[in-house]
């Protein structure tokens, strides 16, 4: 993906399968998932950034994210959870495309939020679909991974009453933060993007 050291995605999809992720002992905790969509299938892919609609009861509220959510019942695995809730937040259709592999799980590090742990799944697209968003969605950005790593910055932000000084991505008006933020980063690493 950076020039042809790294050999583009095909490297990335190696690397991926080289990669064990780390695992959160999930016991007792909400099980959730993302997808890490990127396009063009190409060397230069972009990734599909998603702003969470704002509302009252949602803990993520108004914040920039990676689509996805809590795995139902019904799902058989958290990659169908990825699958699903991207189709069901952005009507892009994942089975399409190609998953190039899975990175570890995180867990959100600020203590009002639930207790959830998320999967995520790094899929690759032909060409950058039509996002058609759902309410849960305010809008949506695809961002050249090239981009992310000129826009890292460590910025004072209050949430909820709490002062904090978070690692992010300054996208515009947009912060990219937290639980995202920290998927992203080591995948960059993974990608070769720096």
């Amino acid at each position: 993906m950076e020039d042809g050291a790294t050999g583009g995605l095909a490297a990335l999809q190696n690397r991926l399968a080289a990669h064990a992720p780390v695992r959160v002992n999930r016991n007792g905790l909400i099980e959730a998932s993302v997808a890490v969509v990127l396009a063009p299938a190409g060397d230069d892919p972009s990734v599909l950034l998603i702003k969470r609609t704002d509302h009252p009861e949602d803990p993520w509220s108004g914040q920039m994210a990676l689509p996805g959510g809590r795995r139902e019942a019904s799902d058989h695995d958290l990659l169908t959870t990825a699958v699903r809730e991207t189709r069901e937040e952005t009507n892009i259709d994942l089975t399409t495309g190609t998953l190039l592999g899975e990175l570890d799980d995180h867990a959100p590090m600020i203590r009002y939020l639930p207790p959830v742990v998320v999967a995520p799944f790094v899929f690759t697209l032909p060409e950058p679909p039509e996002v058609v968003p759902s309410e849960e969605v305010a809008l949506h950005l695809w961002v050249p991974l090239r981009d992310l790593p000129p826009a890292r910055v460590r910025e004072p932000l209050t949430i909820r009453g709490l002062h904090l000084e978070v690692d992010g991505y300054r996208l515009g008006p947009h912060l990219v933060w937290g639980m995202t933020e920290r998927i992203l980063t080591p995948f960059l690493e993974l990608a070769g993007i720096t």
